[in-house]
């Protein structure tokens, strides 16, 4: 097998191969090796390696699960394996090594994925593309001057540039989602709680974040989310199991649903026409496809809400610095963290706990008006970013001036469809639907009810077929000569 025969296969493609054993784990590990070697230097997503893994690979002790053998990659943020280092794109945490491993990444290990690095994350994972002091700049394999999207992008370009299938991620705001719509690859936030974030926290970010993984098909998507869900004794919440297995949601008819979209912001933001053209055409797809399609959006004060986000996000930065500069002997300073970071940082510090149970009144507010909006919508349509992937400038967590608020608004601006979601905990899925004529990716975004992935599930494998994108390739991949 070669680099080319390798990147066409999915995750579940790959782990059949080796179960009819016509290549071995070793083998693949070898080539994603290869891969990395191929397109790092020009991408930067990967900062570390595991090449002392491969020699000791043994398929016979490698455990029996849905992804034997196939070659994996964690994000650098909080996703602790033991020994291991985590340092979140922060100089503030450089060095610092796991003692224990996250239970998501003992599951990960249990449906057979092999781990060989760490993908890299913007400083604590706040910023709308992938780029820090500690780790560089991540480049987009579709255009390297374009952003990869955050904080997710150095595991969403792994994926798109054929390294790995499936890279781990996490979403706090659209951190899946975002790298995904600019990578051309597949995202979901999954329901809040789904995935069990023990040992280390019950719902990170007052419920907003959530970790999981990128993946370039459906079906992995399903399959990956089928291997981890599930919670652990001292989870806070318990979400209802799905009533059957997500992966065989992948094909099933989806029902006439009632889809609503939109091609206008929450926030009245302006929407790149490229996207909205976009937008008109998946709900054309969706029409033809016999589902209920009309125009129609929830309705909330952006203001609040972004001041609330502003609030929960400093407050939740803030608190993360100080504990990391406990457990380093570190203080947080403009010596270790970069300058957006620091100002959200000093604004978080200054929050009240009045402040903090004010921005949860608010998002309280956004998640009943959200649940009222799906008594009559099962899908929500919309673009998942406002933007074309812009220039690496725009978003350098190290510009002077650029204080908490305005840090907020800019990153929520671009992503204005994402992080309500992450509020009302409902999930979402972006899918590399359309690309323009310069081969920039246009990622779609939809969201169900709470609890509601297989819906998402039955959608998303219909218009996998209806639109495929899984033989699109970046200029940068590991099958390019």
């Amino acid at each position: 097998m070669n680099l080319a025969e390798y990147a066409r296969h999915d995750g579940i493609g790959l782990a059949e191969l080796v179960r009819k054993k016509e290549v071995t784990p070793r083998e693949l590990c070898e080539l994603a090796l290869a891969g990395i070697a191929k397109v790092n230097p020009r991408l930067n997503c990967v900062i570390q390696t595991f090449p002392e893994r491969v020699a000791a690979l043994d398929y016979v002790r490698l455990p029996d699960g849905p992804f034997r053998g196939v070659p994996f990659l964690i994000k650098d943020l909080f996703m602790y394996e033991k020994g291991v280092l985590s340092e979140g794109g922060s100089q503030l945490m450089q060095g610092m090594v796991a003692d224990h491993d996250s239970e998501l990444m003992t599951r990960f290990r249990r449906a057979g994925f092999v781990n060989l690095g760490r993908t890299t994350s913007p400083e604590m994972g706040y910023s709308s593309t992938t780029s820090s002091r500690l780790g560089g700049l991540t480049r987009n394999p579709w255009d390297p001057e374009r952003i990869s999207g955050g904080s997710s992008g150095g595991s969403a370009v792994a994926v798109a540039a054929g390294i790995v299938p499936i890279a781990h991620g996490s979403d706090g705001g659209g951190s899946i989602r975002s790298p995904s719509c600019f990578n051309g690859t597949v995202g979901l936030k999954p329901t809040r709680n789904r995935i069990s974030e023990a040992p280390d926290g019950g719902e990170p970010l007052m419920g907003m974040a959530v970790n999981f993984a990128i993946t370039r098909t459906v079906r992995d998507c399903a399959a990956t989310l089928e291997a981890v869900a599930g919670p652990v004794p001292g989870d806070p919440n318990i979400v209802p199991p799905p009533a059957r297995a997500f992966l065989s949601e992948v094909g099933a008819a989806p029902g006439r649903l009632r889809v609503a979209y939109t091609t206008k912001t929450f926030s009245g933001v302006p929407i790149a026409t490229e996207i909205i053209a976009a937008v008109e055409r998946t709900a054309d797809v969706l029409r033809r496809l016999g589902h209920d399609v009309r125009e129609a959006m929830p309705t909330f004060d952006w203001p609040d809400f972004n001041v609330a986000n502003n609030v929960i996000w400093t407050t939740n930065v803030a608190h993360s610095c100080d504990a990391l500069g406990r457990r380093l002997g570190r203080t947080p300073s403009l010596e270790n963290l970069q300058r957006t970071t620091w100002a959200c940082y000093e604004f978080g510090k200054r929050c009240t706990a009045t402040q903090l149970l004010g921005a949860l009144d608010v998002f309280n507010t956004v998640t009943r008006r959200f649940g009222a909006f799906f008594e009559d919508h099962d899908v929500f349509l919309a673009p998942t970013c406002t933007k074309l992937a812009e220039p690496h400038a725009v978003y350098d967590a190290d510009q002077a001036g650029m204080d908490a608020m305005a840090w907020t608004e800019l990153l929520f601006a671009l992503e204005v469809f994402l992080v309500p979601f992450n509020v009302t905990g409902q999930p979402g899925i972006s899918l590399p639907l359309h690309q323009t004529d310069q081969g920039a990716q246009i990622g779609m975004h939809f969201a169900a009810r709470f609890g509601d992935e297989a819906t998402l599930f039955r959608l998303a494998g219909v218009l996998e077929k209806e639109l495929p994108w899984r033989d699109r390739r970046p200029p940068i991949h590991v099958a390019a000569r």
